[in-house]
C-alpha cells in the first residue's frame, strides 16, 4: 500500500506496463553475464545496447506519465525541485568512504509522493546530478534504474506510522543501500579485473561457480563502501525523517496533486453573455 495521501504522479495501466518492462530490461541488464553465452554477438555487444534500451524506456515511463495526465504542474514543479535538491547534495558525500546523501530523500520523497513519483525522482536525481559533477558514462543508466527503484520500492512499502514508520524507512533505506551497491557492481564487474584472478569474470563458467566468484568480489572490493552508504541512510533517515515526512506531507495536502481541475465562469461574465 502506498502513503495515505494521493500520488503526486498516478501510474495509469500503460505506465504500469511501461515499467514492468523496464524491470525486465533492467534485470538482463544487471545480470547478463550470468546468461549470455560467450562467443557470440551479445557478448561484446550487450551492455551499450542494454544502456541506450534502458535510457529509452526511462524516458518512455516520463513521457508516458505526461501522455495520460499522471504529471500536472505543482507535481512537474515538485519533482524539479527536489531533482535539483537531490543533484546538489550528492557531492557532499559522494567518494568518501561509501557516503551517499541523496538516497534518504528519494526514499522519504517515495513513501509520501507515491511510487510513481519516486521512480522518476530517482531517474531525474541522478541524471542531474551526473550533469552536475560530469559522471555521465556508461555506469550512468544503471544508477538512474538502480536509484528509480529503490524511490519506487519507498512507496508500496506497508502502512505505518510515527515512529515505527521512521524505522520502517530507516531500516529499507539501509537494505537498500547494500541492495543498490551489489547490483551496480554487475555493470563493471566482467571488465574490471585480470581474467587471471579468482574473483573475476569468467565467460562459459557453470553459473553457480560464476555467482560464487560475483559474491567473493562483491565482498572483497564494495562491502565497506555499502556499509558507509546502508550506515548513512539508516541514520539520516532516523534523524531527518520525521521533519522532512512532515515538510512533504504539508505539501501534499497543499498541493492536492490529482485533484481534478474546475473552471467556473464568473457571475459577471454570465451576464455579460445574456
Amino acid at each position: 500500500m502506498t502513503s495515505p495521501f494521493a500520488s503526486a504522479i498516478r501510474l495509469t495501466p500503460r505506465a504500469g506496463v511501461v515499467i514492468a518492462l523496464a524491470a525486465f530490461l533492467g534485470a538482463v541488464a544487471f545480470f547478463w553475464p550470468f546468461v549470455v553465452a560467450p562467443g557470440k554477438f551479445g557478448s561484446n555487444y550487450a551492455p551499450p545496447l542494454i544502456f541506450g534500451v534502458l535510457l529509452v524506456l526511462v524516458l518512455c515511463v516520463v513521457l508516458s506519465e505526461i501522455a495520460e495526465g499522471g504529471i500536472n504542474s505543482k507535481a512537474l514543479a515538485m519533482l524539479g525541485v527536489l531533482s535539483a535538491v537531490n543533484a546538489a547534495l550528492r557531492p557532499l558525500g559522494a567518494g568518501t568512504a561509501g557516503i551517499e546523501t541523496v538516497f534518504f530523500v528519494l526514499v522519504l520523497a517515495g513513501r509520501v509522493y507515491g511510487p510513481g513519483f519516486g521512480f522518476t525522482l530517482g531517474c531525474t536525481s541522478l541524471f542531474a546530478s551526473a550533469l552536475i559533477t560530469g559522471g555521465v558514462g556508461p555506469w550512468m543508466p544503471y544508477q538512474m534504474f538502480g536509484c528509480a527503484f529503490v524511490g519506487m520500492l519507498a512507496g508500496f512499502l506497508p502502512r505505518a506510522s510515527g515512529r515505527r514508520e521512521v524505522l520502517l524507512l530507516a531500516v529499507y533505506g539501509s537494505v537498500s543501500g547494500y541492495l543498490f551497491g551489489f547490483l551496480l557492481n554487475l555493470s563493471f564487474w566482467p571488465f574490471s579485473l585480470d581474467p587471471n584472478s579468482s574473483i573475476a569474470y569468467l565467460p562459459g563458467l557453470p553459473f553457480t561457480e560464476q555467482w560464487h566468484r560475483y559474491i567473493a568480489f562483491d565482498l572483497a572490493t564494495s562491502l565497506g563502501w555499502d556499509t558507509g552508504r546502508a550506515v548513512t541512510n539508516f541514520v539520516c533517515i532516523l534523524l531527518a525523517g520525521p521533519a522532512v515526512l512532515t515538510t512533504f506531507r504539508r505539501a501534499a495536502r497543499r498541493a492536492r496533486f490529482q485533484a481534478p481541475v474546475r473552471f467556473t465562469a464568473s457571475k459577471r461574465a454570465e451576464s455579460e453573455s445574456h
